[in-house]
């Protein structure tokens, strides 16, 4: 970046002292709003405002937007997005259970201070992908609650990624600790590991042996979520995870199997 360019994003507040860009919650909503209604429409070239250069990654390949799943409508029934405006960073949801094709989609996207998007990427299953069910996906997900947490409630960054990590360790590695709420859910593909009761569990078929590496977070503090990108063994996958006061509530996973 030029000196003048530097001077100027310092002076409008959009660096912290360990160089972490900034951006504004406002500006993150607009991008995953812009992003809903390209993938609804299906119309890639809608997604605004775009990076002169821009990555794009479906299943964590490169691809193109022109004929990747942007350009395929998609008849999204339930959608959630966390905005980092830490690391100017977002996930979205996309629950698609109708429709002639249905899709369970997450997409980080990552964007410049001024809110530019420079990085996509889509992690889509459909039929064959582990334990895909976008109805039953749908219907619990719809369900849960991810509230905004009062200010003084919520944890930090890093107790929010703690927990993530600890979760992801723990299938390598069984004496990790991990932060488990109670109750806690995990919505893994379409199936449910809980019934909406208090005695709900996620420490449950956790296999061991399995190393999760190369993690990519997005992490908003205001609704205590964060969403990993994780190469699952060999396998692109998601995992989302709602914290409250330190304890993991709530997991979603999307694991591409082809």
């Amino acid at each position: 970046m030029h000196s003048l360019a530097l001077s100027a994003s310092l002076a409008m507040g959009l660096f912290t002292a360990s160089g972490i860009a900034q951006c504004s919650r406002d500006l993150l909503i607009a991008a995953t709003e812009s992003l809903l209604a390209a993938q609804t429409e299906g119309t890639a070239d809608t997604l605004s405002p775009l990076a002169e250069s821009v990555t794009y990654l479906e299943q964590f390949k490169a691809a193109d937007l022109a004929t990747g799943i942007l350009s395929t409508p998609v008849a999204v029934e339930f959608n959630r997005s966390l905005h980092d405006t830490t690391q100017c960073a977002t996930y979205t949801e996309m629950i698609a259970p109708g429709g002639a094709h249905p899709y369970v989609l997450g997409t980080q996207m990552h964007l410049t201070p001024e809110g530019a998007i420079t990085n996509i990427s889509t992690l889509v299953t459909d039929q064959g992908d582990w334990l895909f069910n976008a109805t039953g996906t749908f219907y619990w997900a719809s369900r849960e609650a991810w509230d905004v947490i009062p200010e003084d409630q919520r944890d930090s960054r890093e107790v929010i990624q703690a927990a993530a990590d600890a979760y992801a360790d723990i299938f390598n590695d069984k004496s990790v600790t991990v932060p488990w709420g109670s109750p806690c859910a995990r919505l893994e593909g379409g199936a449910y590991t809980g019934s909406g009761s208090a005695s709900d569990r996620c420490d449950v078929g956790i296999p061991n042996g399995v190393a999760l590496v190369n993690r990519r977070y997005v992490i908003d503090e205001t609704i205590g979520a964060v969403d990993v990108f994780i190469d699952f063994a060999s396998l692109p996958d998601s995992h989302e995870f709602r914290v409250e006061g330190g304890k993991i509530r709530f997991v979603h996973t999307l694991t591409v199997m082809a």
